[in-house]
């Protein structure tokens, strides 16, 4: 027998044992979190634009501190109430055409705002970005919620919420060099908004409301997702909450109010230094607006990387076999012990670098708080994902219009920042007493 003739049947077998080996799974849900990781960026560089071109603004339309805090909470004010409706458009109508409509509709609001000319036009085009920006967020958490398989929705989360402190700070330095290349702030905004709408374009081309629509997507990957949602769902029916709900159920449960309120904190933080953190360091620390720029990148990229690295850290370690309660409890818990003394160092040290170093760590560690994405499919699954989603936004918009006006009230009164940032102080508490009791490791019964 030849060497040909005894290899044969063995290349045959070969060749049938790899055929039938399952094919790898295809990374799909990643690449779509990249790019609602975008989304958010990009969300967050037009939402935060004011905030950089505030000092030119406020001399421009003769804003007291007490208007500027009213004009920054515009945005917040119809943002917040819209997010329970929208999140019921997303549970009703899919993510996918929400969040088109959001994108669209906020890049042309964006651009609008640079039209405004005077106080009352600016306040009426953020009111609109508002309005439309609302469904990002939510849709984003849905996403996760059928997207990822439940292992990974730590890392679905943070990734989706990175996009907050990486716009605030590529918008840092963004706007300010929009601002003069084209020798005002006006331009700025218009171009912005227009690259905003080509985007939402682009969203609907690749998003998709279920893996198994996305062409890109093989049996593998599909499977692998759909066997931790029949796991879910099997738990679900033991408890007997399998179908679609309003959000009145949930009100009677610790853990609702637990996600509500630590959101709520965690936003008079982060919203706070997203809206007042420019002037702040124009008017106390005395920088220019080239170098509130690079601060502003410092300060939100070191939230961006803190926000990666908490959401692989929780899933790895969740990985390793520790329990969800513990792993959540642990770092969120630690987190906001650092950021509430972070914030009371700043309003002790008086030097400039010191203060950016000191709200780096603090945006850092504030950050890791994003995992909360990953709460309303815990608490609600995939079917009521999209209006827990809202109903957690809401409460962090609360203190998203409060924020701004308290700040500003206060900077006015004192003609300093060290109560706004005890004011900050106060929403970390808040923070740290809710990511303590709520229960990350179970779906509510309703």
């Amino acid at each position: 027998m030849s060497l040909q003739e005894e290899t044969s049947p063995q290349r045959a077998g070969q060749a049938a044992e790899e055929s039938a080996a399952p094919a790898k799974r295809t990374g799909v849900r990643w690449k779509l979190f990249v790019l609602l990781l975008v989304l958010v960026t990009v969300n967050y560089v037009d939402r935060g634009s004011i905030s950089v071109a505030l000092p030119i603004i406020q001399k421009e339309f003769n804003l007291t501190p007490e208007l500027v805090g009213l004009l920054l909470s515009a945005f917040f004010w119809t943002y917040a109430l819209m997010q329970v409706p929208v999140g019921w458009l997303i549970d009703r109508f899919g993510p996918r055409k929400v969040v088109t409509a959001s994108c669209i509709g906020w890049g042309a609001a964006t651009a609008a705002s640079g039209l405004a000319g005077g106080f009352l036009s600016m306040f009426i085009a953020r009111m609109g970005i508002g309005i439309t920006e609302a469904g990002v967020m939510p849709a984003g958490g849905k996403l996760n919620a059928i997207w990822m398989h439940s292992k990974e929705r730590g890392r679905g989360a943070t990734i989706l919420d990175a996009g907050a402190p990486l716009g605030a700070g590529v918008g840092g330095i963004l706007i300010t060099g929009l601002i003069a290349a084209f020798g005002g702030w006006r331009m700025a905004f218009i171009i912005a908004g227009i690259a905003t709408a080509v985007l939402g374009i682009f969203i609907w081309w690749y998003v998709r409301d279920n893996p198994r629509q996305h062409r890109a997507v093989n049996d593998a990957e599909a499977e692998y997702i759909e066997a931790s949602h029949r796991a879910e769902d099997e738990e679900a029916k033991a408890s007997g909450s399998t179908s679609r709900r309003g959000l009145l159920p949930y009100l009677r449960f610790r853990s609702f109010w637990a996600m509500c309120l630590g959101w709520l904190g965690f936003n008079g933080v982060f919203y706070g230094l997203l809206t007042w953190g420019p002037l702040y360091l124009a008017q106390a620390k005395h920088f220019n607006l080239n170098t509130i720029g690079w601060s502003t990148f410092v300060i939100f990229g070191a939230g961006f990387v803190g926000e990666i690295l908490g959401g692989t850290l929780a899933d790895r370690l969740r990985a390793k076999g520790y329990g969800t309660n513990l792993v959540m409890r642990s770092l969120l818990g630690a987190s906001s012990v650092i950021v509430t003394a972070g914030l009371v160092g700043v309003t002790i040290v008086g030097d400039p670098i010191a203060a950016v170093v000191l709200l780096s760590v603090v945006l850092f560690f504030l950050r890791w708080v994003g995992l909360f994405w990953a709460v309303p499919a815990t608490l609600g699954g995939r079917t009521n994902a999209g209006v827990l989603g809202g109903a957690m936004n809401l409460s962090g918009n609360i203190a998203g219009f409060v924020t701004p006006i308290a700040v500003g009230f206060i900077v006015g009164a004192t003609g300093g920042y060290t109560g706004a940032l005890l004011y900050f102080v106060g929403s970390a508490i808040i923070m740290g007493a809710s990511v303590l009791v709520l229960d990350y490791s179970k779906r509510l019964p309703v």
